[in-house]
């Protein structure tokens, strides 16, 4: 049995043969620097409420600057690693957008003003990569280690699957997270924010402010769903550099598209659904690479046609039930006609 597993180790687990050169590496991480610099330091030196345009504009940008990574990898790596990269992308991208929804529901809870937001999902974003390059390279660790982890990975994903299209529309309870408690008894909190500043000091007392309380609660709730993003992409290759710059550039654009998507969530009502499909989809792939290999290109396939789905799916949802509620009394012409004695009356309520 060990035998097998070592022959499909080699030639036929994706990215397995991938070799990357040390410069690569460091041309990446430079790179990654550069960008989170500029967006720190020139973009957004300023605290400010960031608009829908400026959202949908850097998200177009973190999008474009993603897929494009998709060419320097063929030019470099050549056009499986490509093909792989960009699966990976696009896995890591549509499951963020679950993370969205949760970053919305801690920075609505504690109330953090508009204008600092963008900082603390800034520092959130860099904890994450970091974050993520440990998981990638303890997971790639893993399963070069140990054979039977593919398996565990595999049912991993589609237990996961499962409960992601099951939790439809689930509350979400910030002050039930047991590191937010276990903050709140080892450090002083301060009861309210002073502009962007994670630390004050208060009587000589080296106080927290609100805001590094959020920046806490981002950072544990990507390190869940690293844990179901992570497997997911390592069942599409093997190569750490390729998990790694998909997940970077996926990670990069969040905070745009946060702002962009934050009040949409209502709108994707199949989103967990989709998700589960994606999520059960690569668990069985993991799984069943130990016999047949499914091509890059087709897993690419699949997940598009999901998101696809899922998107119009509940857009047309959502379109039948504005047009519902219309019908039966919210729209103009079914309102009964107001007469001067009854406007005051509603201008009150």
């Amino acid at each position: 049995m060990r035998s097998v597993f070592l022959a499909a180790s080699s030639s036929d687990v994706p990215g397995a043969d991938i070799h990357v050169d040390a410069w690569m590496w460091v041309a990446f991480l430079a790179l990654i620097a550069v960008l989170l610099l500029a967006d720190l330091f020139l973009f957004h030196r300023e605290a400010h409420e960031i608009s829908i345009r400026e959202a949908a504009i850097t998200s177009a940008f973190w999008i474009a600057l993603g897929l494009a990574f998709t060419f320097v990898i063929w030019a470099l790596l050549g056009g499986a690693a490509a093909g792989q990269y960009v699966t990976g992308y696009v896995i890591e991208k549509s499951l963020s957008v679950d993370n969205v929804f949760v970053w919305a529901v801690i920075l609505s809870y504690f109330a953090v003003p508009k204008a600092y937001q963008h900082r603390v999902l800034f520092w959130g974003v860099f904890g994450a990569l970091v974050l993520r390059a440990i998981f990638i390279f303890a997971g790639v660790a893993l399963l070069e280690a140990f054979d039977w982890m593919l398996f565990v990975f595999g049912g991993f994903l589609i237990i996961t699957a499962w409960r992601v299209a099951r939790h439809d529309n689930e509350e979400i309870h910030p002050e039930r997270n047991p590191v937010l408690k276990l903050m709140r008894r080892v450090v002083p909190v301060s009861s309210e924010y002073h502009g962007q500043k994670f630390w004050v000091r208060i009587d000589a007392r080296r106080i927290a402010t609100p805001l590094l309380v959020v920046l806490v609660l981002v950072e544990t709730t990507d390190v869940v769903f690293a844990v179901d993003s992570i497997p997911a992409i390592l069942a599409v290759t093997r190569s750490e550099f390729l998990v790694f710059t998909s997940n970077a550039f996926a990670i990069l654009g969040l905070r745009a598209l946060y702002f962009l998507l934050a009040g949409a969530a209502g709108k994707l009502r199949y989103l967990n659904i989709g998700l589960g499909v994606i999520l059960a989809y690569v668990g069985v792939k993991m799984i069943v690479s130990e016999w047949y290999h499914v091509p890059t290109v087709l897993s690419l396939a699949v997940i598009a046609v999901v998101l696809t789905i899922t998107v119009i799916a509940s857009l047309r949802a959502d379109a039948r039930e504005h047009a519902g509620s219309e019908s039966d009394g919210g729209g103009p012409e079914s309102t009964p006609e107001a007469t001067p004695e009854a406007t005051p009356e509603v201008e009150e309520a």
